[in-house]
């Protein structure tokens, strides 16, 4: 049996053409994750195929050449861009006498370095363990023996059984203490609610989009910022000032998304994920330096319509002017809402804008409501109410 190495970071990239598009985007993206998670990327292997190969993903000449780049720069790791199953990740790492993993791997080993607070942990806990899960299931043949010899002869089950009662017993734990995490920040919330109503605004987007810089540029948080996929995995709310009509608003900064984000930490993540899902407006922040905008905007509409927050109102942030060469700048639909603004978070261009539209989606949000409560009071006939909201 393949003796796995616990650790390793010199590391050779693999990404297949099967006929998703944006290669070279998706390739950069996994060297800047890898980067992310303190490993050196010595060569990538890339090629085209139909469809996975059932035993090997990349199929027995492509593993060849992926043998051959490990030998030739001495090697630890390899990471597959894409989703492999417990089968293939074996059988590649018998082939290669090296260390396999996949994107799914990859991501929560960054999750696990990046979360500092109680919840994050134990979100991070929960997501690798329901992905080990899958990996118990046919993924190791030592797994299967039972225990036996003297002083080894175990209650009667196998070791995978074993590994797998104990396994779902951590998930059940943590799944219970994230309750009660989760019951707590609705209590909060609830409190908050019970005063006087704050308009609740939640920055959304790509990882490394900016988000982290623009919430301390607003309200000087001095929360972790890095030019580095997922430099934040814990949520962080400050109450923001805007001017004396529209008072202050409740900024949260949350976890950046990814595209093909795994479901386990979409579903290990649910209760931090609730800030958004509950939010007034969402300010979607995107890389306006980025060639891959539009897959990136695509992504995150995806997961947000994935955790039920498809619904809540955007703006767009258009962030990282100063190296794009666009100027700071406002744009509005076709009913006069504003749906995007332009700006520096690192330089401040274009702060006092969106400040601007905050102001003015609170005041619309407030003539609304009063507009709702005349009108069920009976002071304005329904027709001039609707005109007026």
């Amino acid at each position: 049996m393949f003796e796995r190495p616990q650790s390793g970071e010199r590391a050779i990239v693999v990404q297949l053409d099967l006929g998703q598009g944006d290669i070279a985007e998706r390739l950069s993206e996994l060297c800047l994750l890898l980067e992310s998670a303190g490993a050196t990327v010595l060569a990538a292997v890339t090629g085209r195929r139909q469809r996975p190969d059932p035993a090997l993903f990349a199929g027995a000449g492509k593993v060849d050449e992926i043998a051959a780049a490990i030998a030739a720069h001495s090697a630890q790791l390899v990471v597959f861009n894409h989703a492999l199953s417990p089968a293939q990740q074996r059988n590649l790492e018998a082939a290669l006498r090296c260390r396999v993993i996949d994107r799914t791997a990859l991501i929560l080993d960054i999750f696990a370095l990046r979360a500092k607070s109680h919840e994050g942990k134990l979100q991070v806990e929960l997501a690798q363990l329901q992905h080990l899960a899958t990996r118990l299931v046919r993924g190791w043949t030592h797994l299967e023996r039972q225990k036996g010899g003297i002083g080894l002869r175990g209650p009667g089950e196998t070791q995978l059984e074993t590994d797998r009662r104990l396994l779902g017993m951590r998930i059940k734990t943590l799944k219970s203490r994230l309750k009660d995490v989760e019951r707590q920040r609705n209590l909060r919330r609830r409190a908050r609610e019970r005063g006087a109503r704050t308009f609740s605004v939640s920055l959304v987007g790509y990882t490394n989009a900016g988000k982290s810089t623009l919430f301390n540029a607003l309200t000087k948080a001095g929360s972790y910022a890095a030019d580095q996929l997922f430099a934040t995995l814990d949520t962080t709310s400050r109450r923001l000032f805007l001017n004396d009509d529209a008072g202050s608003v409740v900024l949260s900064d949350t976890v950046g998304f990814i595209r093909d984000l795994p479901h386990t930490l979409v579903a290990a993540f649910h209760a931090t994920l609730e800030e958004t899902v509950q939010a007034d407006l969402l300010l979607h922040v995107v890389d306006g330096a980025s060639e891959d905008r539009p897959a990136q905007i695509a992504a995150v509409n995806e997961v947000l319509d994935e955790i039920g927050a498809g619904q809540v109102p955007q703006i767009m942030v258009v962030n990282k002017i100063d190296l794009s060469g666009a100027d700071a700048a406002v744009r509005r639909d076709e009913c006069g809402t504003i749906a995007r603004v332009f700006l520096s978070a690192r330089s401040g261009a274009g702060l006092d804008l969106l400040r601007a539209a905050l102001a003015e989606a609170v005041v619309r949000r407030e003539d609304a409501a009063a507009c709702e409560e005349e009108e069920v009071h009976g002071a304005l006939p329904p027709e001039k109410a609707q005109d007026f909201a």
